[in-house]
């Protein structure tokens, strides 16, 4: 039996491969811990001795982003949920991200893990979340499944927190190319109080170009959705000789996307978090985007990760 002390932090990892591609998902909130192509790391992960740094690789359920006061309505009831991000008074990237998953199917390229969360206060309605992370000759692929396992119909929202990065490129020389027509204007707190238009701003990447100085913790929406109804946000450098690009289907209408300005240490500004979103933050409150699932009814989203822009 293994001692404690040599256990990872986030618990069994689950490491898989085909084609130049590897990936580590790990126990702690199901989520990814590293991918790499080809021994190049597209994703800023997280050693096995330390707690998951800025979210990084999480799955956020089942709301993703910042709820105000941690406090909602739904249906004739109102809901208060604890404080995960007590500076700013709010409850931040939903349950599922800090609890042990179990594997439910491993392969040498692919691995399935799940989570039954317990209905609680602030969130009582239970849901089983099931993702299954691949790797192929195409990049990462991670499809995720949640059901209503109660009687009562539940609110819900979904998205992921991978840092995209091209090592030795900094993120002010990468260059972006990001499909949204608004962005949401954020308070002292980073939760919404409008919309606004990107074209002709400084927050229009509809057409790639440098990231430069731009301090972003913001999430933009009116995606401009390609033929099968999905999108994508890549990066690159700035001699297009490396590039990365994150995907998601049709499930995921908004993109939260952070330059890593809040983080301390060699992970300052080292990286992008890119996240597919479900629903804008704080959709509890407003029901921008929130989806309800019946009970026995399942939602199913994939997203993934492909070298080159």
């Amino acid at each position: 039996m293994e001692s404690p002390e040599q256990r990872p932090f986030s618990g069994a990892q689950w490491t898989i491969s085909a084609a130049g591609h590897e990936a580590v998902i790990v126990e702690v909130g199901g989520g990814l811990r590293t991918y790499r192509h080809d021994g190049v790391d597209l994703v800023d992960g997280y050693q096995t001795d330390e707690v998951c740094p800025g979210c990084t690789g999480q799955v956020l359920a089942p709301w993703p982003n910042r709820i105000r006061d941690g406090r909602y309505s739904f249906g004739e009831r109102t809901h208060q949920l604890p404080l995960t991000e007590p500076e700013r008074h709010v409850a931040i990237h939903g349950l599922v991200n800090w609890v042990p998953w179990r594997l439910l199917e491993q392969s040498e390229d692919a691995v399935t893990v799940g989570y039954d969360l317990p209905p609680q206060p602030g969130y009582p309605w239970p849901l089983r979340l099931v993702s299954r992370w691949s790797v192929s000759a195409d990049g990462l692929r991670a499809e995720h499944e949640v059901t209503n396992i109660g009687g009562e119909v539940a609110p819900f929202g979904f998205s992921v927190h991978p840092y995209l990065q091209l090592p030795g490129v900094a993120v002010d020389d990468l260059v972006m190319r990001l499909p949204a027509q608004t962005r949401l204007l954020v308070d002292g707190r980073l939760l919404p109080v409008g919309a606004t238009p990107v074209a002709g701003t400084e927050y229009d990447w509809t057409s790639p170009r440098r990231i430069g100085a731009a301090e972003l913790d913001l999430c933009f929406g009116q995606v401009i959705r390609d033929a099968d109804g999905g999108s994508s946000v890549s990066l690159s450098a700035p001699d297009a000789s490396a590039g990365v690009s994150i995907w998601a289907d049709a499930e995921f209408g908004w993109w939260q996307v952070f330059t890593g300005d809040a983080l301390v240490g060699e992970r300052h500004r080292r990286s992008v978090a890119i996240e597919p979103m479900t629903c804008p933050p704080d959709a509890f409150r407003s029901g921008k985007d929130v989806l309800t699932l019946k009970p026995g009814t399942t939602w199913r989203g994939a997203w993934g990760i492909r070298p080159g822009a």
